[in-house]
């Protein structure tokens, strides 16, 4: 195989996931023409590799117009992924004690690339919903666990990774970069940070980082209560919070 070959390949790969990306963040079918155009490819590059995809079941036609989604062998990938990955499997019971001790939402996220993603999470035992959608990205500087999943970065890395425009608050300020990077710093001293949410007025969210054997933060463990019961249980939330989160280094790193 040639250089050449290798690299058109590269390229055809990175393509089909720009495709697979893009199918998720829109969140619906779409023919290959818009996704061609959401993504900035040529239309017969597309064509082909929707083609390609739909042979191996990746992808699945939906309806009788040309339209295409994200396919049930991705399903089947992901159950496979999360039978071998120690950190999923843990984590669920993590969030299913921390819900039995808070009763509240709990939850565990991660970086996706440039954004922060909700993994998994166990709704708290109330009678009404505080959720968010399993899988959707949100600006990092948005969250509280930002503040703990970029603490092995240096400071000029954070600044290259983020998005400038996701400095730009829900409410229309912006955060200072300045107040984002002492957070950063101080939240990774803490091993904790919890701040009132920057996404709706009546949440408060604590985070903690779940360290991997070099110390490097792999993901954050989450609660998400109402504003008023998280400041009568604060203590108490950030003790079950923390030690959830330990527990869970110590499982997976043995």
């Amino acid at each position: 195989m040639t250089e050449d070959t290798i690299k058109r390949r590269a390229k055809g790969l990175d393509r089909a996931f720009d495709i697979l990306d893009f199918l998720k963040e829109i969140g619906q079918p779409l023919r290959p023409n818009d996704i061609a155009s959401g993504i900035g490819s040529p239309k017969s590059t597309v064509y082909e590799l929707v083609a390609s995809l739909l042979e191996r079941r990746i992808l699945e036609t939906v309806g009788k117009d040309g339209h295409v989604y994200l396919g049930r062998q991705l399903y089947f990938l992901g159950q496979a992924h999360l039978r071998h990955f120690d950190l999923t499997r843990e984590a669920d019971h993590a969030l299913q004690e921390i819900v039995s001790q808070t009763h509240e939402t709990a939850q565990m996220c991660l970086l996706n690339g440039r954004k922060y993603t909700v993994a998994l999470m166990r709704e708290g035992e109330r009678h009404f919903r505080i959720s968010s959608d399993i899988g959707e990205n949100a600006p990092i500087p948005w969250t509280a666990s930002g503040r703990l999943l970029l603490g092995h970065l240096s400071d000029q890395q954070i600044v290259d990774l983020i998005d400038p425009d996701d400095f730009i608050l829900p409410d229309g300020q912006r955060l200072p970069l300045e107040t984002f990077l002492a957070q950063i710093r101080q939240a990774s001293l803490d091993g904790f940070f919890s701040f009132d949410s920057v996404a709706d007025t009546f949440t408060h969210c604590f985070a903690a980082p779940v360290r991997d054997a070099q110390g490097v933060s792999i993901a954050t463990l989450c609660i998400v209560a109402p504003r008023a019961d998280a400041l009568n249980n604060y203590n108490d939330y950030r003790r079950v919070l923390i030690e959830s989160a330990n527990h869970l280094a110590r499982r997976i790193n043995e």
